[in-house]
């Protein structure tokens, strides 16, 4: 899927956007799709006109092509207007934007919200500019049209919702963009698969920013009323680390099922207060939202030297990388479909032997994971949810649901 949504060039609104959602739909064709107008009203914001784009280059006036669209779509700046003409190389340099401090990737540079145009190429690129004059294009078109987003919504046994969100609104960037994506797809398919589903599941496919505001701007009443816990699924393709960056508080449930995961199967992931938000996770949870969502991560977005330039291509994803991320959040959601209070059904501990439950010799040393059993039965008293439990007797939570179902079989435990 990350090969073939690779080549598009995609962007807040316009057909790359909608091309992309297609791609996806093909595996998970019940995800709805929406279109909101341009002007349309969105809290404090406006959503933008449309952005198309079919090419873009810088020739020499020779007819020597010094950078074009077609090699690479982070060439053109987002959102430029379009422009056909002559210009100086003085003029040139005002619209070419470069990373001087990675001088050989083509960085990533938008601007959506003030009209301009624009080129961006690599700094080695920009010390080639020696002529006098260029002759430059971009054919592209920016005017009234809508914005796109997809949503899925996945009925469980309760209203209560588990939240996923991620953005397909960047060009050919691997990590950054199409691993969310392509992940959400394969947690789609594993929550549709699932037996019974306690939760109600909200997947949805956004522009970042703007679309995250567009839609808590139709759903924040609902989603506040329901919405238990939530991820953003961002960065999440490549092999070097997990990370997590926690919502306001720390407090939440996403926080302590997420913290929980991570903890015992990943201890050296990397934890990040809401100071570091920059994805979605900031309009979830800002003021007046005040959603319990945070945002999960491989090498988190800003802090991978390959971030927002051309170096974040498909070598930097891989599928090891992918499943790992795939691998956390199935964590999280079968822990959270287990989660709840427990309580034992007689005082004192049960007599597990006569249960197969506990070693019928005792010796030193032949007790085993007996002894998980007889730490969650003192901790299973009604006033500790699956997770705290986990937390309490340092015992993961997929250990412990095994721990539960053989005590509820024996109608030992209730909830």
């Amino acid at each position: 899927m990350a090969e073939r949504l690779f080549p598009i060039c995609r962007s807040l609104t316009g057909d790359g956007f909608r091309q992309s959602l297609e791609i996806i739909r093909e595996t998970v064709p019940e995800i709805q799709v929406f279109e909101v107008p341009t002007g349309t009203q969105v809290f404090d914001w406006t959503v933008p006109k449309e952005w198309n784009i079919r090419g873009g280059w810088i020739r020499t006036m020779k007819g020597e092509t010094v950078i074009d669209f077609r090699q690479s779509n982070l060439h053109v700046l987002g959102y430029s207007l379009p422009i056909h003409q002559t210009v100086s190389r003085e003029e040139l340099l005002q619209h070419v934007y470069t990373q001087p401090d990675q001088p050989d990737w083509i960085p990533y540079v938008t601007s959506y919200y003030k009209e301009r145009w624009g080129f961006c190429m690599s700094e080695r690129q920009k010390e080639q500019l020696t002529d006098e004059t260029y002759e430059v294009c971009i054919d592209s078109t920016l005017e009234p049209g809508s914005l796109t987003y997809g949503e899925l919504i996945i009925p469980g046994e309760t209203e209560d919702e588990l939240f996923f969100s991620t953005y397909l609104c960047h060009p050919s960037m691997a990590n950054n963009e199409l691993s969310g994506p392509c992940v959400q797809t394969a947690l789609i398919q594993y929550v549709k698969s699932l037996p019974r589903r306690r939760y109600t599941y909200r997947f949805v496919f956004i522009p970042e920013t703007i679309g995250s505001i567009t839609y808590l701007s139709r759903h924040l009443s609902q989603m506040q009323q329901h919405v238990k816990a939530g991820f953003v699924l961002s960065c999440v393709g490549d092999d070097r680390t997990y990370s997590m960056v926690a919502t306001k508080y720390e407090d939440t449930l996403a926080d302590r099922v997420l913290t929980n995961v991570l903890h015992f199967h990943y201890p050296d992931y990397i934890h990040y207060s809401f100071m570091k938000r920059a994805s979605d996770e900031r309009q979830y949870g800002s003021a007046g939202a005040d959603l319990p969502v945070c945002a999960f991560c491989r090498s988190k977005y800003h802090e991978y030297p390959e971030y927002h330039t051309s170096a974040d291509d498909l070598s930097l994803i891989s599928p090891a990388g992918l499943q790992g991320a795939y691998d956390v959040m199935t964590k999280v959601i079968r822990a959270l479909e287990h989660n709840t209070c427990y309580r034992m059904t007689c005082p004192c501990e049960p007599q597990l032997g006569k249960r197969g439950l506990y070693p019928t010799v005792s010796q030193k040393g032949t007790k085993g994971n007996a002894r998980y059993i007889q730490d969650f039965i003192a901790y299973a008293d009604g006033r500790n949810d699956l997770i705290a439990m986990s937390n309490i007797i340092q015992v993961p939570v997929d250990e412990l649901i095994a721990i539960k179902d053989q005590l509820i079989e024996q109608q030992l435990l209730t909830v």
